[in-house]
């Protein structure tokens, strides 16, 4: 996968540059096969990166587990997009605004959502969409690839109120095939508005393969009819993906534009939890493949190697990981659970007679 010639990150920028190769810096072996291109990080760093992506695997292993309980409701598997999903969030700062989808709660709790609003999310509890002022998130969008028109809007904000911050989001290859997906990086581009828009191919859009949904060779290349640069990046590659991702801001909030980034990675379980089976759409021998390519294990021989990580360092990070979903399950589950009555008061900001009467019967109902 990883690319045959020197790179520099002016020249995957370039709105001209025709060349969709795969960028990496950390081969499968966990070896650097691209020097020029590593992002200047410290130990504590590089170490950081572990225990994110130690820490998001055995956050969903809990996750699942208590979803399984009948605890939490809607779970959208995570693991194996780790070093997609963190490489291109720790290049973001606070001050950016994002813009996530349902498969993205480890970026949201990293850009500083509590833990216990993404389980009461699951639960399908409105205070886990209630998000504080300050706080420069939307919730979890369930609609295909709706967020890119999101995100396409407040970049244009950003830049009209001049600020030096993006606005950044996330779909799938299956959220690609959407028409809101270009209908977003078209309108960014024509504006060069601050964005950053990321597709994690994972391969699958839930059963669809990807070569069932485009001709197109990749789909970095679709940023082209936009006009915008567009880069292939190992989404199993944490170094790149953040080296990439982190380059791609730069070069947006220097007036430049939006960025188009395509991960290449794997998605190790179903679509969701509610009931797809893998097994019987994907052909034999794919998982094993990628299995060869997992994210924490690259990384893991890579940081070893350099005397950074050990088996104990790993097993203190899952067992902080199991404490924290513990205390935030227990506190999602301490938070009233939703009436009837409330889910009427939530449709209207001012609710018509209808809707009051029917507030008025319930409430009456839930007070015997």
């Amino acid at each position: 996968m990883a690319t045959k010639k020197k790179q520099t990150f002016e020249q995957l920028l370039d709105p001209q540059n025709f060349d969709f190769s795969t960028v990496q810096i950390l081969d499968e072996k966990g070896k650097i096969v691209n020097e020029d291109l590593m992002p200047e990080l410290s130990d504590e760093e590089l170490v950081k990166f572990m225990e994110d992506m130690v820490f998001y695997r055995e956050w969903y292993a809990r996750t699942k587990a208590f979803s399984r309980q009948g605890r939490l409701g809607f779970v959208a598997p995570t693991t194996g997009q780790e070093a997609s999903q963190l490489g291109t969030i720790a290049a973001t700062t606070a001050d950016d605004i994002i813009f996530p989808g349902y498969r993205d709660i480890p970026q949201l709790i990293q850009h500083g959502l509590p833990h216990y609003k993404a389980y009461l999310w699951s639960k399908g509890h409105v205070l886990g969409n209630e998000y504080p002022e300050d706080f420069r998130a939307y919730p979890p969008q369930i609609i295909i690839g709706a967020q890119y028109i999101q995100t396409a809007g407040a970049a244009l904000g950003i830049k009209k109120n001049g600020r030096k911050a993006i606005a950044m989001t996330w779909t799938g290859d299956g959220g690609s095939s959407q028409g809101d997906m270009y209908e977003g990086i078209n309108f960014a581009g024509a504006y060069k508005a601050p964005a950053v828009f990321v597709i994690q191919n994972n391969g699958w859009a839930i059963s669809t393969p990807r070569e069932l949904q485009t001709a197109a060779p990749t789909l970095a290349q679709k940023a082209v009819a936009a006009g915008i640069p567009g880069i292939q990046v190992d989404g199993m590659d944490i170094l790149a993906v953040y080296a990439v991702t982190k380059a791609a801001r730069e070069y947006a909030i220097a007036g430049n534009g939006p960025v188009l980034i395509e991960t290449l990675c794997y998605r190790y379980e179903p679509h969701s939890l509610s009931g797809d089976d893998p097994k019987r759409y994907q052909p034999e021998g794919v998982q094993e493949h990628w299995q060869g390519l997992d994210p924490l294990n690259r990384y893991r021989t890579f940081l070893t190697e350099k005397g950074l990580w050990s088996e104990e360092k790993e097993q203190e990070v899952i067992e902080r990981t199991k404490e924290v979903a513990r205390e935030a399950i227990k506190q999602a589950e301490e938070v009233p659970q939703q009436k009837i009555s409330d889910f009427l008061k939530n449709m209207f900001e001012t609710p018509d007679q209808i809707t009051q009467e029917q507030i008025a019967y319930y409430e009456a109902k839930e007070t015997k």
